[in-house]
C-alpha cells in the first residue's frame, strides 16, 4: 500500500466492496465484452493495485485543461506515483492564469517510467518545444518510457524531441498537420495509438485520452469503472466541438484566430528538419 494518496485510499474503498456484486452480474444470457486485457468479466482478475510511474510535464503558457484531464484518469490509478515534473520547483502558471506546484524536476523524476506525457497550448507549448533542457528531457524519459504520450498541441514537443518520427500522431485540429514536419502521420482521430505512442487530440479529447490510458494500463473494466465514479457521460449543449460539425460562421473565425499559431507551428517543424 505504500504511496497511495488519499485519494486513490478512498477511490480503492468505494470500488471494493462492489466488485463481488458486479461478478455475480455476469451470466450466460448477458454476456460482457473482454476487458481488454485478455481477461473476461470476471471482478476478482481486476488488476486494482499497481506502480506505475507516470510523469506529466509542466511549462509556463500551458493549456490547463490539456494536464487536468489525462491528471483526473490516471489519479484513479490506485498505487500509482504521478510526478508533476518542470525545469525547477518553481510555480508553473498556465495560459489562463491557473498556477500549477511541480513536485519533481527534470533531474529528480525517475528516469525510467511507464508514461512520459506533454500538455498542448500555444505560445507556450512553441517555447517549450524550442527549449534545450525540455527536449533532452523528454527525449530521454521517451526513450526508455513504456508509454509516451501527449494531448492537444503536447504532440509538438514529442515530435521535436524525435519521438514521433514515422509514427501515426494526432494534435489540436490548429498543427495537426505540422507534425508532418517531424516525421510523423498526422491522423485525424480523437485518440491515436501507433505502437506505444498514443496521442491525443485538442483540450477535452485528453479525457478521452486518460480513459483509454486507463484501459491500456488495467484493462477495461477498471477504466469503466472510472468512467462511472466520473459521471462521465459527455452531452454537449452545442454540436461544434470538431471541424466536422462546427457551423461554417464558428468554423472559420476560429481558422482565422489560429492561423497565425498555425504558422509557427508550421515553422517549428521546418526548423526541425533543417
Amino acid at each position: 500500500m505504500a504511496g497511495i494518496t488519499r485519494r486513490t485510499a478512498s477511490l480503492l474503498t468505494l470500488l471494493a466492496p462492489f466488485a463481488p456484486s458486479m461478478a455475480a452480474a455476469q451470466t450466460a444470457e448477458h454476456p460482457l465484452p473482454d476487458s481488454g486485457r485478455g481477461t473476461d468479466r470476471d471482478m476478482s482478475k481486476v488488476p486494482w493495485m499497481e506502480n506505475e510511474e507516470i510523469a506529466m510535464l509542466v511549462y509556463p503558457g500551458m493549456t490547463v485543461m490539456d494536464l487536468i484531464g489525462p491528471h483526473c484518469m490516471f489519479g484513479s490509478l490506485m498505487g500509482a506515483k504521478i510526478h508533476i515534473v518542470a525545469k525547477s520547483l518553481e510555480p508553473v502558471t498556465s495560459d489562463a492564469g491557473l498556477t500549477i506546484v511541480p513536485d519533481a524536476t527534470f533531474e529528480t523524476c525517475p528516469r525510467d517510467l511507464t508514461v512520459v506525457f506533454a500538455p498542448g497550448g500555444t505560445e507556450g507549448t512553441l517555447s517549450a518545444a524550442r527549449d534545450p533542457e525540455t527536449l533532452a528531457f523528454m527525449s530521454d524519459r521517451g526513450k526508455r518510457a513504456q508509454y509516451v504520450t501527449s494531448v492537444c498541441s503536447g504532440s509538438l514537443i514529442l515530435g521535436a524531441a524525435g519521438l514521433l518520427n514515422g509514427y501515426k500522431a494526432t494534435s489540436h485540429w490548429s498543427c495537426r498537420d505540422a507534425l508532418a514536419g517531424f516525421g510523423a502521420i498526422p491522423t485525424d482521430a480523437r485518440v491515436v495509438r501507433d505502437r506505444n505512442r498514443i496521442t491525443g487530440a485538442g483540450v477535452t479529447a485528453g479525457l478521452d485520452f486518460g480513459l483509454s490510458m486507463v484501459a491500456e494500463l488495467r484493462g477495461q473494466i477498471y477504466a469503466e469503472c472510472t468512467q462511472l465514479m466520473g459521471e462521465y457521460d459527455p452531452d454537449p449543449p452545442f454540436n461544434a466541438g470538431s471541424m466536422e460539425t462546427a457551423p461554417v460562421d464558428v468554423k472559420q473565425a476560429m481558422i482565422d484566430m489560429a492561423a497565425d499559431f498555425r504558422r509557427k507551428a508550421e515553422d517549428l517543424a521546418a526548423s526541425w528538419r533543417g
